[in-house]
C-alpha cells in the first residue's frame, strides 16, 4: 500500500516530493479516487489530509482550512485516535497561520503540544516538534518570554532524546 500511496506525493523517477500546483492537482485526484470509501477507511482520511495540505501548498489557504475543518469533524465522528486528531489540529494551525489568524494558530499549537505531552510524554519526537511549533507561534505573537520559557524547558530534553 505504501508504494501505491507514495504516487500521490512523490515522483517515482526522481523521488522528490511534489509541490505547489502539481501537488495540489495530485491531491485532488487522490481525493476523488478515495471519496467513495467509508469515512472510517484509512485511504479516505489520508486523501482528505493530503488534499488539505496540497491546497495549502498551492496558496489556497481558505480552501485548505475548509477541508481541514471538515477532516477534523470526520475524524471525530469516525472515532480516530488521539494522535490522528492531533495531526489534523497541527495542520489546522498551519492554515490559521497562513491566513494571518495568529491567535487561533497559537491556541491550536498549544492544544497540540499539550495533547502530545499527555499522549506521549516529553521525551518523544512528536512532543518536541509540537513544543517547537508552539514556541514559534508564540514568537509570531511577540510573546517572547513564554517562548523562551518553553524552549528552556524543552531544549535539554531534546539534547537528551535526539
Amino acid at each position: 500500500l505504501k508504494g501505491r500511496w507514495d504516487r500521490w506525493h512523490t515522483c517515482s523517477l526522481c523521488e522528490q516530493d511534489y509541490h505547489g500546483v502539481v501537488f495540489c492537482a495530485l491531491s485532488w485526484a487522490c481525493w476523488k479516487t478515495y471519496l467513495g470509501r467509508p469515512e472510517t477507511d484509512w485511504p479516505r482520511g489520508a486523501a482528505m489530509m493530503l488534499l488539505g495540505i496540497g491546497l495549502g501548498d498551492a496558496g489556497r489557504f481558505e480552501e485548505a482550512l475548509s477541508v481541514q475543518e471538515a477532516e477534523l469533524a470526520m475524524r471525530r465522528r469516525a472515532g480516530a485516535s488521539a494522535g490522528r486528531i492531533l495531526d489534523v489540529q497541527a495542520n489546522l494551525a498551519v492554515s490559521y497561520h497562513n491566513l494571518g489568524r495568529l491567535e487561533e494558530a497559537s491556541s491550536m499549537q498549544r492544544d497540540v503540544y499539550s495533547g502530545q505531552l499527555k499522549l506521549n510524554g516529553e521525551e518523544n519526537r512528536g512532543t518536541l516538534m509540537a513544543a517547537n511549533n508552539y514556541a514559534i507561534s508564540l514568537t509570531h505573537l511577540k510573546r517572547y518570554a513564554e517562548a523562551k520559557s518553553l524552549l528552556h524547558k524543552m531544549i535539554p530534553v531534546a539534547r537528551r532524546v535526539l
